[in-house]
């Protein structure tokens, strides 16, 4: 068992997966069914908690209002087998 000083809030967010090749706005055409999503959600949620985690949660697929400070570099992958 891992040796916890904290928690995660997991939260899902559905715009993980967007398109934004030639559009203004991103494409989710693409992206996993709601009950993948859910589910793969779900097992994540579980997997930290055997871990030993606190794992707090929001209700998925709805609304929610998040607020934080995030320190530290953020991350874009960009990646086509497409060219532009």
């Amino acid at each position: 068992m891992l040796e916890v000083k904290g928690g995660a809030l997991v939260v899902s967010q559905f715009t993980l997966y967007g398109d934004a090749r030639g559009q203004r706005r991103p494409s989710f055409i693409s992206a996993g069914p709601p009950e993948l999503g859910r589910a793969l959600y779900e097992e994540f949620c579980e997997a930290l908690r055997k871990l030993g985690v606190n794992v707090a949660t929001g209700v998925f697929q709805t609304m929610m209002s998040v607020e934080l400070v995030n320190e530290g570099p953020v991350t874009i992958l960009l990646d086509s087998d497409k060219t532009f």
